[in-house]
């Protein structure tokens, strides 16, 4: 599967302006989208911009589920995001992208950080559907090289 991953635009601006801490447990969230719409990079700010686009079915809960051990580190001019690989277990979904988020408890106030196109529809049905995030991280930045 063909996997391509994005930052919003806007999370950067949230993260500087101290809307998202990148390793508070429990608020790192992401939740899967059909593939009704494709999440607009500039466009898309809060997970409120989403409504509507979110799967639904067995396993799966609105807004989707708290990444598990969520850290930022930085090495050789490269910041990267990652976390625990992401499963809805014995669920029945079918989704294209997956966007990640802060939970601020309102979907108006919740900003989306980075979204991934997983390329086609991917399902479960009765089983795992599992995310299991690239080795480099979920997302990277890399900053220009001084010289």
């Amino acid at each position: 599967m063909a996997v391509s991953a994005w930052w919003f635009s806007n999370a950067f601006v949230t993260a500087f302006d101290k809307e998202i801490d990148f390793e508070e447990a429990g608020k790192m969230k992401v939740m899967l989208l059909t593939n009704a719409n494709a999440p607009d990079q500039d466009a898309d700010d809060y997970i409120s911009d989403l409504d509507g686009d979110e799967v639904s079915g067995t396993g799966y809960t609105a807004e989707g589920q708290a990444l598990g051990n969520p850290n930022c580190d930085s090495a050789e001019n490269v910041i990267k995001f990652d976390a625990d690989n992401t499963t809805w277990a014995s669920s029945t979904i079918t989704a294209q992208f997956a966007v990640l988020y802060y939970n601020t408890g309102t979907n108006t106030t919740s900003p989306v950080m980075c979204w991934v196109d997983f390329g086609q529809d991917e399902a479960s049905s009765n089983g795992d559907f599992t995310i299991s995030w690239h080795s480099d991280g979920i997302a990277t930045i890399t900053a220009a090289n001084y010289s």
